[in-house]
């Protein structure tokens, strides 16, 4: 059965919770409206509504798509557990907030409790011989945010091609030190391994590139949102080290600069906040955005 759309305007009589509303427009369960709410099935005055208990009110308006015959059910909540949040899983892949200080993937020394493992571990329902998810991007260390895994190496792969050909959407927050002059601007060199120092630089090698926009500027320091046209490894904290404005907390790249009194956490300020791709077998866009941690929002309340 096709799709059906129903644009309701709201009357005096109708104010209080969404949900209800709707579950009256449809004859539908409560339920059945929660699912239908989370699978983007409502808007509110053109804005996608998922939030159950949102008050509406005289002249608002309601529009519903919706399929009559699907039994619209909740998306599981977040599944917290140690190292990570599990926000999103299918039978193809799983989406991850990752903590600060937890590896993606062991290092030479063979570290236990990576992410890898810790994610294939808990889709096991704790069988720790089940099958390893497969490795698409990683998040240094002390970096938080989403991260994309395959649970197959199939799916891995495809996402893999997506990420070469530079085709999913990325957004981090960063909080650098000092006051970024220009509102928005573009960071391009050629990024080369010293591994000696183990630490990255700029001269030759591999072309880097990243796009920033002034999100908040502190008294000495400027939040900024930042977007990966390529994905180097530790790319932006070369590039914002390099400019003279290295991200807090890093004690690899201009160590003494990302010193901040109001930044006392052993991690990076830079988060992954927003990741978009197309769905390897469905090919639906998927798009995720995670809070920022409570350490920026820390950050922000003390210039407030």
């Amino acid at each position: 059965m096709p799709m059906k759309k129903l644009t309701y305007s709201v009357l005096e009589a109708d104010a209080g919770r969404i949900d209800i509303l709707v579950a009256r427009l449809l004859d539908f369960s409560r339920a059945r409206v929660r699912g239908l709410m989370d699978h983007e099935g409502v808007t509110l005055n053109g804005e996608e509504c998922q939030d159950y208990g949102t008050h509406v009110a005289a002249d608002d308006v309601v529009v519903l798509t919706y399929d009559p015959e699907r039994k619209y059910r909740e998306k599981p909540p977040e599944r917290k557990t140690h190292g990570f949040t599990l926000i999103f899983r299918d039978e193809h892949l799983a989406i991850v907030n990752k903590d600060a200080g937890i590896l993606t993937v062991p290092t030479d020394r063979r570290e236990k409790n990576t992410l890898v493992d810790l994610l294939s571990n808990f889709l096991a329902g704790g069988q720790a011989r089940g099958p390893k998810v497969s490795v698409v991007h990683r998040l240094d260390r002390d970096t938080s945010g989403l991260l994309v895994f395959g649970q197959r190496p199939a799916i891995a792969e495809n996402l893999i091609k997506q990420f070469s050909a530079r085709k999913p959407e990325r957004e981090y927050y960063a909080i650098v030190a000092g006051k970024l002059s220009q509102d928005k601007g573009e960071i391009r060199s050629l990024l080369q391994t010293d591994k000696a120092l183990n630490q990255r630089s700029s001269s030759t090698g591999e072309l880097a590139i990243t796009h920033y926009r002034v999100i908040t500027r502190y008294q000495d320091a400027t939040m900024v949102a930042v977007n990966l046209e390529t994905g180097r490894r530790n790319q932006i904290r070369v590039h914002f080290a390099e400019m003279g404005h290295p991200i807090l907390g890093d004690t690899r790249y201009e160590a003494d600069r990302a010193s901040h009194p109001a930044w006392p956490y052993k991690r990076l300020a830079l988060h992954a906040r927003m990741l978009g791709f197309s769905h390897p077998m469905t090919r639906r866009e998927l798009r995720f955005e995670s809070d920022l941690p409570d350490e920026f929002k820390k950050f922000t309340r003390a210039y407030s």
